[in-house]
């Protein structure tokens, strides 16, 4: 049993490459950063009724510097299930502002019958030379999928509809797209590589897409099958054995190009260290001329649930990282608990 201990314990440890992000080190004594509230209401058009958009739970935030401030947009969820992107700003990167209105949601618009019930769920955010680029899922209560937008501001949003350019994408199950980008400063830019912007996205195997504009994606393909080309796929007996699936925007560094991600454990041929579909969190390297090349992966997650509030809520045993900023000089990386609530976790 002590030799068994051991093993386990070895293999829930992060052993850092040198081109990962981290360690990080989650803030303790503020977690849960934010908690649902019934405090914030406003008029849905749809149904023109008040509806307190985030008392059932907060979840899966994406975040960016703007004026000095960290802008977190998180997905809120009311008592019917149906989710809207919400705004809260800090000056430290944990304590937190709440806007009183959601800032993206579904409404009597083109985008009516992809994002009604479901809601608008998983921001991905980065900074453009000019204003900001949101992908998120769109979710009608049956297919998820991969939608865009923009905005000058964080407030005043326009919708892009579904981002592929292939009918045969667009109306498939789709989600999380975690755009490439470079970091200058404390911002991290969309970045074009020989010409395209490039986009990782999936929550089964990753997938890859790219794009000249940022308004039209093609899929990259496996050319004898014409499928989605794979450049993620799960493992077995690792933590990431069930399913992958991106965190934030993808990261281009001299050593490559690093995506965190996000991670199921399978119910079988999994990593014993952790319970049954757990979610944590790994990293990967791509080639940084090749984006779809994998070149490296960490053998182990670096985040998993320990709290109790990241063990049990709305889906027990979640930890789901989706927000990550540079920040008075270190790296806050922000996820969701549960489904249910927000954390935060630190790396100089």
């Amino acid at each position: 049993m002590r030799y068994l201990f051991l093993i386990i314990l070895l293999t829930s440890c992060q052993v850092a490459t040198t081109w990962e992000f981290g360690p990080f080190e989650k803030v303790v004594e503020a977690n849960p950063i934010l908690r649902p509230s019934s405090d914030y209401s406003f008029l849905d058009p749809i149904s023109s009724a008040t509806r307190y958009f985030e008392e059932k739970n907060v979840l899966n935030p994406s975040a960016v510097v703007k004026d000095g401030l960290v802008h977190l947009i998180y997905r809120a969820q009311d008592s019917l299930m149906t989710s809207r992107l919400a705004l809260a700003t800090s000056v430290d990167g944990i304590h937190f502002e709440k806007a009183v209105t959601p800032i993206l949601f579904p409404d009597s618009d083109a985008q009516y019958d992809f994002e009604w019930p479901g809601g608008i769920e998983d921001p991905r955010v980065v900074r453009l030379e000019e204003g900001y680029y949101l992908t998120y899922t769109a979710y009608d209560g049956k297919t998820a999928r991969l939608f865009a937008a923009t905005s000058p501001d964080l407030i005043h949003w326009e919708k892009l509809g579904s981002v592929f350019e292939n009918p045969k994408y667009a109306n498939i199950w789709s989600k999380s797209g975690a755009l490439v980008t470079r970091q200058i400063e404390d911002q991290f830019l969309a970045t074009k590589i020989d010409g395209y912007y490039y986009m990782y996205f999936g929550d089964t195997s990753l997938f890859i897409a790219r794009s000249k504009d940022l308004k039209s994606w093609k899929v990259l393909e496996d050319g004898e099958k014409n499928t989605p080309l794979r450049v993620l796929n799960p493992r077995p007996g690792y933590f990431d054995s069930r399913l992958v699936e991106p965190g934030p925007f993808a990261v281009l560094k001299p050593e490559g190009i690093v995506l965190i991600y996000n991670a199921s454990n399978a119910r079988g041929f999994n990593n014993l260290a952790l319970p049954e579909f757990t979610y944590a969190a790994g990293q990967a390297l791509f080639d940084s001329t090749k984006p779809w090349k994998l070149i490296d992966r960490t053998s182990t997650h670096f985040i998993a649930p320990e709290s109790s509030f990241e063990k049990i809520g709305e889906v027990n045993q979640v930890v789901f990282v989706e927000g990550l900023v540079y920040f008075k000089g270190r790296y806050f990386l922000y996820y969701g608990t549960a489904d249910s609530k927000i954390g935060v976790a630190v790396s100089e």
